[in-house]
């Protein structure tokens, strides 16, 4: 049978929303290390099924790509001690402190806010500087990509911040300027919760990062 999330995952998270404080969640700390376990299940099947297209990430196992639920309230005005959802994201970074320098695969599990997306999320400069080159470079290849049926089924567009100005180094009449314009290139897909809980997730999911790989690989190969 194959790993799948369970309602009682989201129920926890759900419960977790309304109750986010440190006795409520000591209480009901076996509520979440099982809904963690049946995550970390879920994310490990997952990787497999990423690995026969993308082997760059064949050696990851979930512990490394899971985050942590406690959130860091040093700098933050909310000061709820718990994250309200549960994510990984997986990706041929080499540490998990690089996460965002590799466009990846990124899960978000939230009852009512699910999602797959990836891509690159602010790239720092010269990743961002090396995306828009390769842009201008091959912008017949780009487009085939976010032209792609399966990609337009699952992503439909792609998304992020924009610069307000023209990108230096770049005509203001660019055919491209919208993508070389952009500060983050974004592709995600929203997933209900009866989907999320179904025996079809995983093979979605892969089937969704499936048509998100050619992206990802477009993005990454920008700096190799």
């Amino acid at each position: 049978m194959m790993p799948s999330l369970s309602a009682s995952t989201l129920r926890f998270l759900k419960d977790l929303k309304v109750n986010n404080n440190r006795d409520w969640f000591q209480y009901n700390k076996p509520r979440y290390e099982a809904a963690r376990g049946e995550f970390e299940q879920f994310i490990d099947a997952l990787i497999v099924r990423i690995a026969q297209f993308d082997p760059s990430i064949a050696h990851f196992k979930a512990k490394d790509c899971v985050f942590r639920i406690y959130r860091d309230v040093r700098f933050s005005k909310d000061k709820s001690p718990y994250k309200i959802a549960m994510g990984a994201h997986v990706s041929s970074a080499a540490k998990r402190s690089e996460i965002h320098s590799r466009a990846g695969y990124y899960i978000h599990l939230e009852p009512g806010a699910s999602m797959l997306a990836g891509g690159a999320y602010l790239p720092e400069s010269g990743w961002l500087k090396a995306i828009r080159q390769e842009i201008d470079y091959n912008r017949e290849e780009f487009k085939s990509i976010l032209e792609n049926k399966d990609f337009k089924k699952y992503f439909g567009e792609i998304d992020g911040e924009k610069l307000k100005t023209t990108p230096q180094g770049y005509p203001a009449d660019h055919p491209e300027i919208e993508y070389l314009r952009m500060k983050s290139f974004l592709a995600s897909t929203t997933c209900p919760d009866k989907l999320v809980t179904s025996a079809d997730f995983l093979d979605h999911a892969a089937n969704a990062f499936k048509a998100l790989y050619p992206f990802d690989r477009f993005l990454n190969r920008s700096t190799e």
